[in-house]
């Protein structure tokens, strides 16, 4: 089977996010396009779920890369089906982060408004799964001046798991697009294709 991947965005945000516009135009560069899905997720988790579900019957067994609440996602779905994921300063247990701050919200990226409620919260509750023991199949990627989640909830959580924390950064992860060709060989890429990106241009 080709190489596939699904790339999971956080919470608020969407395709147009600078790490999933370099991972976008990485896989053109390939000829990859066809095997990279990156879904604009809808605001409620049932939703987002069902969206990622669909995505990985259509990409076969894709390598999960879940950004903050995407990482939360991926954690969920990669032991599910039992995937290989790449958890980028991912949100640890979600539902228990929001409280102050029910209500309205805003996507930053296409201005949606919308309604953060107690069911968001007990959706996100029900994809809870204890901390994976999962070795290599979790790489989980941190940086240590992540200005909205604290690294060391994630570095805890996933000390069973290939942990890479790096220090300075932000929330965002700095550097994103030098780490592509090692993101690409993990989703089955050949290292000389992944050696040939021109990343100057991501």
């Amino acid at each position: 089977m080709a190489p596939s991947l699904l790339y999971i965005h956080g919470l608020n945000s969407s395709p147009a996010s600078r790490k999933a516009q370099q991972l976008i135009k990485a896989a053109r560069q390939l000829g990859l396009a066809e095997r990279v899905s990156v879904p604009a997720l809808h605001h409620h988790p049932r939703q987002a779920l069902a969206q990622l579900e669909e995505a990985i019957v259509t990409l076969g067994k894709p390598l999960l890369v879940g950004s903050s609440l995407g990482g939360y996602y991926a954690t969920y779905l990669a032991q599910r089906h039992g995937l290989t994921a790449v958890l980028i300063n991912p949100a640890v247990n979600p539902h228990r982060l929001f409280d102050g701050y029910l209500g309205v919200q805003r996507n930053l990226y296409t201005g949606e408004e919308w309604q953060l409620t107690e069911d968001h919260v007990q959706a996100l509750a029900e994809l809870e799964v204890p901390p994976p023991q999962a070795g290599e199949r979790f790489q989980v990627w941190l940086q240590t001046a992540d200005e909205t989640l604290d690294y060391r909830h994630a570095e805890a959580f996933y000390q069973g798991c290939a942990l890479d924390v790096r220090q300075g950064g932000d929330h965002s992860y700095q550097g994103f697009a030098d780490r592509l060709p090692e993101l690409l060989r993990l989703a089955g890429v050949p290292p000389e294709r992944c050696a040939a990106l021109d990343l100057a241009t991501l």
